[in-house]
């Protein structure tokens, strides 16, 4: 099974490129719902999307990229111990965009509210010099998701071996 890591700031298209992903017949999960991240103080998570400051649950994540259920797993998540899992990636697809279009999504998102708060938005808007930098050190392909939604997918499907052109069937 190949396992791929989508991973890049909020704001920059994870959800999206995961929900098209899954069209294309992909298992796709998002580490940020359902319990694979939480406090780095192993206290229950207060909201049920992810924050920040929050790190992947070993076991959680262990646990589902040790499943052999798919062709294709398609993992989606930014968080500070992510880096401990990248051996077991065979792909890591950092998303980025330009400031300007992240603090409009992240001002008009409504997948969830984190960044339309100012302090949260200057926080992420932050990242980009702080966070970034790190994120792009381990990825496998950068993708600008400035780009019209269906040549980010492209990009993507290219890069993992597939056929654009062709949507996948599930195994």
């Amino acid at each position: 099974m190949k396992r791929v890591l989508v991973t890049g700031l909020s704001g920059t298209g994870k959800s999206t490129l995961l929900e098209e992903l899954s069209r294309h017949g992909f298992k796709c999960v998002d580490t940020d719902y359902d319990g694979y991240c939480g406090p780095a103080d192993g206290s229950p998570p207060p909201t049920p999307e992810a924050r920040p400051e929050w790190i992947w649950r070993p076991e959680r994540i262990d646990a589902l990229l040790s499943t052999e259920d798919a062709e294709v797993l398609v993992v989606s998540g930014c968080v500070e111990n992510q880096g401990r899992f990248y051996p077991r990636f065979d792909h890591v697809v950092l998303l980025t965009v330009p400031a300007a279009v992240m603090a409009e999504r992240l001002r008009h998102r409504d997948t969830n509210d984190y960044g339309k708060d100012p302090g949260e938005l200057a926080e992420s808007l932050g990242y980009i010099e702080t966070v970034q930098p790190l994120l792009r050190q381990g990825a496998t392909l950068e993708v600008d998701t400035s780009a019209p939604l269906a040549e980010v997918v492209d990009a993507v499907l290219t890069h993992l071996g597939q056929r654009p052109d062709q949507p996948r069937s599930p195994r």
